[in-house]
């Protein structure tokens, strides 16, 4: 089988189950058993595969046949400039979530800024919460060389992916500088911090089962956000104002429909001010930050 004729072969069976952009997936998973670029298989179509790699591309095509999403099959998300290590075990990266990571960059080089005025000489300290595979961490780490980052998830196997992509990401100067927890939320952790950030899950388990089949694919545990889909959000507000220093920021990614709501809860809490929100690029409204509280004496 040459380049041609595995295109045709796998495009012709997504179209017969209906996948989605079934041209650019096949050409994704054929690049990388190739380990070349996408342009390659224009050029090269006459090319005969290998054994291996037609066995290979065969047992793809078959699992792109099952709504497996390509990013499991390839093992590789690209987000903020980075190409992060990607399996079943954790939710795929989304452009959207960027917006919540240019966001913190921004608190945090703010936040360098103010302790280089005031001649202060320490890490910005940022914990990851719910991380998945790390991406927000990691990518905030390597953007502001201010920052020690800690990366907390409840699940082993999440943590197994994100020692794999700081590995592969992070400088040996960075590796000083970040750490990873296993922990149900904060309940181990103890340290304080100046930014608390996380994805929580906040979709609502009655809607789990209408999401699209590849989305279906990726973990439920990083998915279900309770019957009211904010079941995380009142935790995480609730607790995280003991774990963050004064003038500490709550940073929170959320679902389209779910601003008015998650406000509510910070507002009834009365630990945070400074609340706002910013829309993705989708015109959609993702994420809200919000600062705690300093007490007055």
């Amino acid at each position: 089988m040459n380049i041609y004729k595995a295109l045709e072969y796998g495009v012709n069976n997504l179209n017969r189950e209906n996948i989605d952009e079934p041209i650019l997936k096949c050409r994704i998973l054929l690049a990388h058993l190739l380990n070349k670029e996408k342009e390659y298989l224009v050029i090269h179509e006459d090319e005969v595969l290998s054994d291996e790699v037609e066995k290979r591309y065969v047992e793809g095509i078959d699992k792109l046949s099952r709504k497996i999403p390509i990013q499991y099959i390839t093992n590789k998300q690209e987000f903020m400039g980075l190409s992060f290590f990607v399996n079943e075990n954790v939710l795929i990266p989304q452009p959207d979530t960027e917006i919540l990571v240019e966001e913190v960059i921004n608190i945090c080089k703010d936040i360098a800024k103010e302790n280089e005025n005031k001649n202060v000489k320490t890490n910005i300290n940022v914990l990851d919460l719910c991380t998945g595979s790390g991406a927000i961490g990691i990518s905030i780490l390597n953007n502001v060389k201010e920052t020690k980052v800690a990366l907390s998830d409840i699940s082993i196997d999440a943590l197994d992916v994100v020692n794999i992509n700081i590995k592969n990401l992070v400088d040996d100067k960075g590796k000083n500088r970040i750490k990873t927890i296993n922990s149900d939320l904060f309940e181990k952790i103890d340290d304080r911090f100046d930014v608390i950030v996380s994805n929580p899950p906040y979709i609502k388990t009655n809607v789990i089962d209408f999401l699209e089949d590849e989305v279906k694919n990726e973990p439920l545990i990083a998915l279900d956000g309770g019957e009211d889909g904010l079941k995380f959000y009142k935790l995480i507000i609730n607790e995280a104002d003991k774990f963050l220093n004064d003038n500490g920021y709550l940073c929170l990614e959320i679902g389209f429909d779910q601003k008015e709501e998650v406000i509510k809860i910070i507002k009834q809490s009365k630990k945070y001010e400074s609340i706002y929100s910013k829309k993705d690029l989708g015109d959609n409204d993702r994420i809200i930050i919000c600062k705690k509280v300093v007490k007055k004496d």
